[in-house]
C-alpha cells in the first residue's frame, strides 16, 4: 500500500486540477480560487488583510487578487458600518452557482469514499485531517 505521505500528495495533486481548471474556466489565478475558498471558509468576515495573512501574500498582490476577483463577480467588498475604513470581503450569491457546479464531481467523489466508512472511522479521519491542518498553519518554507 502507498505511504501515507503519497496518498496526501496524491489527493493534493488531484485537487489542483480542479482547482486549476476552476480557475482556468473563469479567467482567474489558481491563486485567486485559494482567496475564494479562505473568503468562503473564514470563521469570521475576511478582510485583505486577513487574506494577505492567510495565503501569505504581499499587499500589491492581494489587492490585484481581491480587483481581479470582484471584477469577475466572484466576490464583492462591503465596508464596515461603524469603521468605513474596515472592509470585509464577501463571497457573491451568483458566484456559488459556477462553482457548485465546476466542484460537484469533487463533492460526489467525497460522498462516494465516504459511503464506504463507518461514522466513528470517518470522525478519526477528519480529526487527523483537523490536526494535520492545524500544524501545517504553523510551518514556514525553509531557505536552501
Amino acid at each position: 500500500m502507498p505511504s501515507f505521505a503519497v496518498q496526501l500528495r496524491r489527493m493534493n495533486g488531484e485537487i489542483n486540477r480542479l482547482v486549476h481548471g476552476f480557475a482556468g474556466a473563469q479567467g482567474l489565478h489558481p491563486t485567486d480560487v485559494q482567496a475564494l475558498a479562505a473568503i468562503l471558509d473564514a470563521e469570521q468576515p475576511m478582510t485583505p488583510g486577513r487574506l494577505r495573512e492567510r495565503l501569505g501574500l504581499t499587499s500589491g498582490a492581494v489587492t490585484a487578487c481581491v480587483d481581479r476577483l470582484e471584477r469577475a463577480g466572484h466576490i464583492r467588498r462591503v465596508r464596515e458600518s461603524t469603521d468605513r475604513r474596515v472592509v470585509h470581503l464577501h463571497y457573491a450569491d451568483g458566484a456559488r452557482a459556477a462553482a457548485r457546479s465546476h466542484f460537484r464531481p469533487l463533492a460526489e467523489a467525497t460522498e462516494a469514499a465516504r459511503s464506504r466508512f463507518t461514522e466513528d472511522e470517518l470522525s478519526v479521519v477528519v480529526r487527523f485531517l483537523a490536526a494535520l491542518n492545524d500544524e501545517l498553519a504553523h510551518t514556514r518554507p525553509t531557505d536552501g
